[in-house]
């Protein structure tokens, strides 16, 4: 085999099928021997956003999303979508090409070294040779995997691509290790998690990106009902714990974010399951005595937490409850009634600010999914839309919501609704996006028609960079340099062969919505929004 053929094989061997990327000169010999292997490739329309379809596809499967760049301004084009999958703690493998490796040394046409670019966002950057190839790629697969994942970034020049490979053994490394608990504790016998538990009586549950990832959801609902404790989700988390379930709490830093810290504030205990830094917008404000559970040592050390249990996230959270079913019936905790009403309010809060007779935010999100199913998949942007959308939308199941709250990257939404589409092609698939963050990334709505799919596309528009407009409001400056000129959406889903509508209405989205549509090409809808709800918002 040669080198190209040596690491398709690998990828074919960890089950992944699909590649995202933009090619180039450097990439014709990796392109044929993925064709032989009957692999998927997706042409994105720019490398930025082939990547985030890829990192999307790592949030989906667990498995290393592949995207391809070529040399010079193809690589610097991927870094943006190799951050954001960094912080998003997303699998990622990301393969870019590069200039002859006898020329590279001295050579500067289109030249940067990748290794450099590359280290400051990736968890590993290698250059492959035909040596090393089958060694490069068990070790990139498993760091991609590893926790907490990420990206792994390596460098195929022109002349090895196609050269013979003498590290060539197809040998799939284990994809997660098998890990037992370990306890680390700063305060002795005192600090054992289970007498902690017992002695509390308002625990609390805060889960996270790394819960998802570890497959905790049932154990999660089986740990608080045995404790009788609420529990609030991060945005990355969302559907870890049943939105429907009598013990879900909200969703953290998104709309309503003041009242649900605060609601944490009465907390005596908490259980950081699965928590990570990164999902936070604003610092953390808590002195709340906390346990951390997660696959990772509390390294950031963003929250304080002197107790640590590491290991199997689901195993130790059936191994609390366990311990702690016989005793925990006994106390009075958090009560139902406390609960009911603590919902109710947050709900109020959602909706603070609707206009009435105007095609608010909240109305958005409300229609959308009063109409689709309850698996439906959504991906959302960052804006102001966000916010609102994490509070607001109903989750059932970890994986149905995709958003992007590490890098925070505007753009990230259409190709992640894609990617969805393409690993779900049997599900529904929304994406919410803003006017400003469609702007981005507008050219994928023509790669997701050529592909003929049809997830439905929601934009809202309020001709503004609403976050900043409003940071500028509070500070009673005029709103300079944050209007963006009005789009005709439908006009624009047209030209990208896809189906389009404006609306101004709840009425008239709900008719776009339950209307007959095509299967093979987006809906693009839209959906004149009146911002003022934002800023009661926020």
């Amino acid at each position: 085999m040669n080198t190209s053929q040596v690491i398709i094989e690998y990828l074919a061997a960890a089950g992944i099928r699909h590649i995202f990327g933009y090619p180039g000169d450097p990439s014709v010999e990796f392109l044929e021997a993925a064709r032989q292997q009957e692999m998927s490739f997706v042409l994105g329309s720019r490398e930025g956003t082939a990547g985030l379809m890829a990192q999307a596809y790592g949030q989906l499967t667990g498995r290393p999303g592949v995207c391809l760049s070529t040399l010079g301004p193809g690589a610097t084009n991927l870094v943006n979508a190799v951050a954001n999958s960094y912080l998003d703690r997303a699998p990622m493998l990301a393969i870019s090409g590069q200039i002859e490796s006898r020329r590279e040394p001295y050579f500067t046409h289109q030249v940067v070294d990748h290794n450099r670019l590359f280290s400051a966002i990736s968890k590993w950057t290698a250059t492959v040779q035909p040596c090393t190839v089958a060694t490069v790629m068990r070790k990139a697969l498993r760091v991609a995997c590893a926790e907490r994942p990420g990206p792994v970034h390596l460098t195929t020049a022109a002349d090895v691509v196609g050269a013979e490979a003498t590290d060539s053994a197809i040998q799939l490394p284990p994809m997660k290790a098998l890990s037992s608990p370990q306890l680390f504790s700063t305060g002795g016998v005192e600090n054992d998690p289970v007498k902690r538990l017992k002695a509390a009586r308002r625990p609390l549950i805060l889960a996270g990106v790394s819960a998802v990832w570890s497959g905790s959801r049932d154990a999660l609902v089986r740990l608080s009902e045995t404790i009788g404790c609420p529990v609030v989700v991060a945005a990355m988390a969302k559907g870890v714990m049943p939105e429907d379930h009598p013990l879900y709490a909200g969703t953290l830093d998104m709309a309503c974010n003041g009242f649900i810290w605060d609601f944490m504030k009465r907390a005596d205990l908490l259980l950081a399951v699965g928590f990570d830094g990164v999902e936070l917008i604003k610092p953390w404000p808590l002195t709340v005595p906390t346990v951390h559970i997660d696959t990772v040592p509390n390294c950031d050390q963003i929250y304080q937490a002197d107790t640590e249990i590491v290991g199997d996230i689901p195993a130790i959270l059936d191994a609390l409850s366990a311990n702690l079913a016989a005793a925990c019936g006994t106390l009075e905790r958090w009560s139902h009634r406390e609960l009911a009403a603590h919902r109710a309010r947050l709900s109020e809060l959602y909706y603070q600010g609707r206009v009435v007779g105007h095609l608010n935010p909240t109305d958005v999100v409300d229609a959308v999914r009063g109409l689709m199913p309850a698996d439906t998949i959504v991906s959302t942007d960052v804006g102001s839309h966000k916010l609102l959308v994490g509070q607001g939308w109903t989750t059932y199941q970890p994986r149905t919501l995709l958003t992007s709250n590490g890098l925070s990257s505007m753009g990230y939404s259409l190709p992640a609704a894609i990617a969805a589409k393409i690993v779900h092609p049997d599900k529904p698939v929304v994406c919410f996006t803003g006017d400003g963050g469609l702007a981005m990334v507008q050219g994928e709505l023509r790669v997701a028609a050529s592909l003929k799919i049809a997830p439905i596309v929601v934009v809202f528009c309020d001709n503004s960079l609403n976050r900043i407009a409003l940071k500028q409001t509070a500070r009673h400056y005029p709103n300079w340099g944050t209007s963006i000129e009005a789009t005709d959406i439908s006009l624009l889903a047209r030209a990208m062969g896809c189906d389009g509508v404006n609306v101004d209405s709840r009425e008239a989205l709900e008719r776009a919505l339950s209307g007959p549509r095509a299967d093979d090409r987006p809906l693009v809808i839209g959906a004149k929004i009146d911002p003022a709800q934002y800023a009661a918002q926020f």
